[in-house]
């Protein structure tokens, strides 16, 4: 785990999942959709939110949908990220899209 300065509550700061997606198959995509929100709640995830018409400000943007999610924690993140239970729905999400997900570190 890389070094993350505390907050003054001595607790690291929260992490954010930003997902940036091009979806190719939608039937497979929604099918991933409609169990995601179970499988984040039950790792304290939240999902902040999910736009297929953001708009863009500055550059390009060549994508269908961002999402943004907040964990407590790095590990947090990843117990949800490599858990049985994600690993079991991304199989869609994975075959369905293409594109990027970032993990950021908050600042407090």
């Amino acid at each position: 785990m890389s070094s993350v300065p505390l907050r003054p509550d001595h607790k690291p700061p929260p992490v954010y999942a930003l997902g940036q997606l091009t979806i190719r198959d939608r039937a497979r995509y929604l099918r991933y959709v409609r169990r995601f929100q179970e499988v984040l709640a039950g790792f304290g995830g939240r999902l902040l939110a999910a736009d297929e018409s953001p708009q863009v400000v500055e550059g390009a943007w060549e994508r269908d949908k961002v999402i943004l999610l907040a964990f407590e924690s790095t590990d947090a993140f990843w117990a949800f990220a490599r858990s049985g239970a994600y690993q079991e729905i991304a199989r869609d999400r994975l075959a369905s899209t293409e594109g990027s997900v970032l993990l950021i570190h908050g600042i407090g």
